[in-house]
């Protein structure tokens, strides 16, 4: 077994490499953080977010599954109650409805029935969202379904740094992370990431822009788009704020609203269809709470109300710089 401490080497990383880098520090720092999946180990996943660890840690923490969501989640739940921190990966968001019975049902109500007696100190990592030209199943946004759900925390990084950061915050947690990967940014930037084992704070927005004429609410991938049209704008005088709201459940309420009041105006960003989705709780919260500080209507720029649509058209689908400037246009000219 590997237990070595880890160096703080600083490294120039894309997201996915991140969270490889978080998954080996939490392994070296805690012998109870053990990781399991479909072709983890072996092979080190199908993105290879966890390429290294079987070497690192051995077969007995660095697991590989059959091909059975429903067991893969319910396993990390047994493993959570009796000591252990699973991370245990779902190949595709697409593919974690199999297992939904078993977090929805068991890890989000487990310390609420045994009064506390017994708690689910897991993360259930999953890639989400399109953009990889990938079928459907292969590209879902479907973070609202798990923010629904009283007990589970919804994490959403939109760089290596959070990335790092909020993975292993989410593996420290004493409760159930989801924690979901945009895997269409996994390797569209690097940043400067420092292995020193320093988590990022859950629940708390972050503001990565600040700004005086519109706020621009988002996360996962489309932080990229948002910060683009934020360029975009300023050639054209419209100064924007941008926060990445990073947990969507529960939500960092207290600095949209605070955002919110400065520039009167809100525009939300996000991948997932429109119809129930964690905008419309930023939205509903914006509209309860700070109503008299709008200048303009809540304006939402998402995905469409249908299934991913295959390759040809997911450009149509996702949310482009394009549409962000205009949505933005029309709030300031109200």
């Amino acid at each position: 077994m590997n237990t070595a401490k880890r160096s703080n080497e600083a490294r120039d990383v894309p997201l996915v490499e991140a969270v490889n880098m978080a998954l080996h520090r939490a392994m070296a720092d805690d012998e109870n953080v053990v990781v399991l999946g479909e072709d983890i180990a072996t092979n080190g996943g199908v993105f290879r977010a966890t390429v290294g660890l079987k070497e690192a840690f051995g077969f007995k923490r660095v697991m590989d599954t059959p091909l059975a969501e429903n067991l893969i989640a319910g396993t990390a739940i047994g493993m959570a109650t009796q000591g252990l921190r699973p991370v245990a990966e779902f190949q595709f968001m697409g593919f974690i409805y199999a297992g939904m019975e078993q977090i929805v049902s068991h890890a989000a109500r487990m310390r609420n029935r045994t009064r506390g007696r017994l708690h689910c100190p897991l993360v259930f990592r999953a890639p989400f969202g399109g953009g990889i030209h990938a079928p459907e199943h292969h590209s879902e946004s479907t973070e609202a379904l798990f923010a629904h759900i009283p007990g589970l925390r919804v994490v959403i990084p939109s760089s290596p740094q959070r990335a790092y950061g909020l993975l292993l915050a989410a593996i420290r947690n004493p409760d159930p992370v989801i924690f979901l990967e945009p895997k269409r940014i996994y390797r569209a930037v690097t940043q400067s990431v420092e292995d020193n084992g320093e988590a990022l704070p859950l629940d708390t927005c972050f503001t990565l822009r600040e700004g005086d004429d519109v706020t621009l609410i988002t996360w996962g991938a489309c932080v990229m788009e948002a910060l683009q049209a934020a360029d975009k704008l300023a050639e054209q005088g419209v100064s924007c704020e941008v926060i990445d709201v990073a947990t969507v459940s529960p939500l960092d309420r207290e600095t949209l609203l605070c955002s919110v009041a400065k520039t009167g105006r809100a525009v939300i960003i996000h991948e997932a269809c429109r119809n129930g989705g964690v905008g419309a709780e930023v939205a509903a919260s914006i509209a309860e709470a700070a109503f008299l500080d709008l200048q303009a209507p809540v304006v939402r720029v998402t995905g469409y109300d249908t299934v991913m649509p295959y390759y040809r058209n997911e450009q149509y689908y996702l949310p482009q710089v394009e549409d962000i400037v205009n949505a933005v246009e029309q709030v300031i000219a109200l």
